[in-house]
């Protein structure tokens, strides 16, 4: 196995589903620019599951709230670290 992943989680209010989505998406396109093989961005469902520990406890997600779940690979640790670098110096990273 080569592959090396960013996963990140984070709580959203329902009501702003739209604004990061079109922010998600924009990420996305920076990301696979700077060398990301893939960007996916998940909503969470069906989130309160028994005898696990579940994104909304987690993430302290309140009842307005969903969870996201944005995975980025990349063809390795050291792939990763690069595109990471070119990413924080993207000029289009002062747009969102």
């Amino acid at each position: 196995m080569n592959r090396h992943i960013d996963g990140f989680v984070l709580p959203l209010a329902k009501d702003r589903l739209d604004k990061y989505e079109s922010i998600a998406k924009f990420a996305a396109q920076v990301w696979k620019d700077c060398g990301a093989l893939k960007y996916c961005e998940c909503i969470g469902d069906d989130l309160n599951i028994k005898y696990v520990r579940s994104f909304r406890d987690l993430t302290g997600a309140k009842e307005n709230e969903t969870v996201m779940f944005a995975l980025v690979v990349f063809g390795s640790k050291e792939a990763r670290d690069l595109a990471n670098q070119k990413i924080m110096d993207d000029p289009r990273m002062n747009e969102i």
